[in-house]
């Protein structure tokens, strides 16, 4: 039985928070893909947001963990009290999100907390152990926290956003595939010196690591709330509203800015040269109005760098994440956001471009 994927709520008349981003229930160019592709490329701080995830991935862990051992304890006692308390669990557990938040509706802080505490008194030495998997080894003999785990945004090729939740595969996980998952976060990303270590206060890493390597050894996603709350709140206050200016107001990416602005002030020179030319050389005024075509396209460039958007591409219904690379526009809201903010800027450009030519075509003209 796995968790299926929330949908995107296409009736959202307003823009989303970062929870909605966080658990897919927004579409393109607002979704967790375009959010991770703005971290990476844009704010340069993707650790945050693959910590997160893989956070969250550590919990579907613990739920299949469970599930696993409630399906274990059916088939052997399934009159035991075991059994009831497990499946009590499992219909409780949420998705996880940012434990201080009591704003969202959608995020339940109990069952979290009941899950952890099952994981924490059933530890290996209490006698659940003997309904867990027997083997955690692949049909190689490999054990499976001896493989890497991969991040939960990238796949085994390291190509980014690819769900390696262990809930679709099927696969039977153990108690010490808990433990790896725990010590690969603290590992990865907490620990001084660590491969993709993210900047955390020094209280809650001595809480993370005593909680981890500590006499309690504890792997329960609970431990990690503290830390998961402080990267929400960071990429919440010091991202989000940067990814939502980008994508909800704007439609092209920095890089293709840059060309923007270079190729529109190119054109912009070729349209007064040509102008000024045909005036000092008393061309008449319909030859003259050929500078519409470099004034035209300089203007629309340099307005497209300065709104961080494009009309055109804004009414073919697409959105750059990328440099030359486009997705549709999925979200009801932003595209009806960026239509009004094309519709004007799209008006911008022709009266400046009408002003512009007017002014050198119907000037008089002087042979020197």
């Amino acid at each position: 039985m796995s968790t299926p994927t929330p949908e995107p709520d296409m009736s959202r008349n307003r823009l989303p928070t970062l929870f909605e981003v966080l658990s897919r229930r927004t579409a393109a160019p607002v979704d967790l893909f375009s959010f991770y592709i703005f971290m990476r490329d844009q704010q340069r701080s993707v650790d945050y947001l693959d910590f997160w995830l893989d956070v969250s991935q550590h919990l579907s862990l613990c739920r299949h963990y469970v599930r696993t051992l409630h399906r274990s304890i059916i088939d052997q006692t399934p009159d035991k009290i075991g059994s009831r308390r497990s499946s009590q669990v499992l219909e409780d557990v949420g998705l996880a999100g940012p434990s201080g938040d009591k704003g969202e509706k959608d995020y339940k802080r109990t069952p979290e907390q009941r899950l952890s505490a099952f994981l924490r008194e059933n530890n290996e030495g209490s006698s659940v152990r003997k309904h867990s998997p027997a083997t955690s080894q692949d049909t190689t003999g490999t054990s499976r926290s001896e493989r890497r785990r991969h991040s939960f945004m990238t796949s085994a090729d390291g190509s980014p956003f690819h769900d390696s939740s262990p809930e679709q595969g099927g696969s039977q996980i153990s108690r010490s595939d808990i433990r790896a998952s725990a010590e690969k976060i603290l590992y990865t990303y907490l620990l001084p010196g660590s491969e993709r270590e993210i900047i955390l206060p020094q209280s809650i890493l001595n809480d993370v690591t005593d909680a981890i390597e500590g006499p309690d050894q504890r792997s329960d996603p609970e431990l990690f709330d503290s830390a998961r709350d402080y990267v929400f709140q960071a990429m919440e206050r010091d991202a989000f509203p940067g990814f939502l200016r980008a994508k909800a107001l704007g439609n092209i990416v920095p890089s293709s800015m840059f060309f923007r602005v270079i190729f529109g002030l190119v054109c912009m020179f070729a349209g007064f040269w040509t102008a000024f030319i045909l005036i000092f050389l008393n061309y008449h005024h319909a030859t003259r109005a050929w500078i519409i075509i470099p004034f035209s396209l300089g203007v629309y460039m340099l307005f497209t760098h300065q709104y961080t958007l494009d009309p055109i591409l804004v009414f073919a219904g697409y959105s750059e994440y990328t440099l030359m690379s486009f997705s549709k526009i999925k979200e009801p809201f932003v595209k009806k956001l960026l239509l009004k903010r094309s519709y004007m800027v799209f008006a911008e450009v022709v009266l400046v471009t009408a002003a512009i030519c007017c002014l050198f075509i119907f000037v008089p003209g002087k042979r020197l």
